[in-house]
């Protein structure tokens, strides 16, 4: 977690199981022809929930905020620390309007000319969509019409050239996630087991550990995402994680109507690395050796620090180190604090319910 000692600036403007195979969830013949057929149709896995791609676009938008605003910031002044900002309300706005540009692309197949769709009406529409958004989000924080100024040439280009990424290597990939829900519900007192592992039948006091991604038994295809893209996920929802944390800690503890948070380009491969780490030791503690969940989290717990004052020893070498916990009670060397030891542990359990649900997710590439 960053300290909040960090100079903060504004956000900068951007713009149940499936019955039968086929297009479930809203999406059309066209995303679906996209992705070969399921095995049998017990097994056919749906289009991941509204919730869930709710949740990625609004995760990925902030993503995108941090990485353009970053850039922009080193462009002025650089800084090794690659501070980056987003906010929570630009999470909702991206969450919703990705969601209607969703349905929007899935009408590609009825424009006469892929051209037009891809360069003209499918940019038009994403570059006036967040152009409203942000507008509407800069009266709603109350900067009043004068604060609320038109974009400049420059971001009308880069919000163009942002729509063409999200129209034409986002969208084509993450329509073909796919979510197997559980065929049945678990025992009561049970824990349920990522798809593709067998039955949790204990064993010596000992759960079955998930299969690996070369697939399971019985003709099942492999589960879970490919490690590369959970690396990408944890990579954003750390930052996910810093924008929210640090935007609630400046407001709540400092007062000062801050409207942003911030976090570190850094961030993401800390939190990635480390997220990726902590899902292996619950797949093994919990499947392997059956630890409980308050046997498992002091060791997610150590891990994080160790791995938190391992990146920022060697951040800091190189002046780009985002936090300092000098100022903190039970810090050391200002680079770890107890203090936020509450927030580890919360962060540790929900990274558990996350894997779950990431164990779930199948990404079918396209033919």
């Amino acid at each position: 977690m960053a300290g909040s000692d960090v100079d903060s600036e504004g956000p900068a403007p951007r713009g149940g199981q499936a019955r039968r195979p086929g297009p479930p969830g809203g999406l059309d013949s066209e995303a679906a022809a996209s992705c070969p057929e399921p095995l049998s149709t017990a097994e056919a896995p749906a289009a991941l929930p509204a919730w869930m791609r709710l949740y990625f676009y609004g995760m990925h938008g902030v993503a995108l905020d941090v990485l353009v605003s970053s850039a922009r910031r080193f462009a002025r002044s650089p800084d090794p620390r690659m501070l980056g900002f987003s906010s929570p309300y630009r999470c909702l706005l991206h969450s919703l309007t990705h969601f209607a540009l969703e349905k929007l692309y899935l009408q590609r197949p009825r424009c006469p000319s892929v051209f037009v769709f891809n360069f003209l009406l499918y940019p038009s529409a994403h570059v006036g969509l967040q152009t409203l958004a942000g507008q509407a989000l800069l009266l709603g924080l109350g900067r009043g019409p004068g604060g609320a100024a038109a974009p400049g040439a420059l971001d009308l280009a880069l919000q163009y050239v942002l729509a063409l990424y999200h129209g034409q290597v986002f969208l084509k990939r993450f329509l073909c996630l796919r979510y197997r829900r559980p065929r049945q519900q678990p025992r009561r007192g049970a824990l349920p087991a990522p798809p593709g592992a067998r039955t949790p039948a204990m064993t010596g006091g000992r759960r079955r550990r998930p299969r690996g991604s070369r697939g399971s038994g019985g003709g099942v295809p492999s589960q879970g995402l490919p490690d590369l893209l959970r690396f990408l996920f944890f990579g954003m929802h750390g930052f996910l994680d810093e924008i929210f944390f640090t935007f609630f800690f400046n407001v709540l503890g400092q007062g000062d109507g801050a409207t942003s948070g911030h976090t570190s380009l850094w961030s993401f491969f800390m939190y990635g690395s480390c997220s990726f780490v902590v899902e292996k030791l619950y797949f093994h503690l919990h499947y392997s050796r059956g630890w409980g969940t308050w046997k498992r989290v002091p060791i997610y717990v150590i891990f994080i620090y160790a791995w938190e004052l391992s990146w920022g020893l060697g951040l800091r070498t190189c002046g780009a180190c985002s936090w300092d916990y000098s100022h903190y009670p039970l810090n050391f060397m200002g680079l770890i604090t107890l203090m936020y030891l509450p927030g580890w542990i919360f962060l540790s359990l929900y990274q558990d319910l996350l894997s779950n649900v990431l164990w779930r997710v199948q990404y079918v590439p396209t033919k």
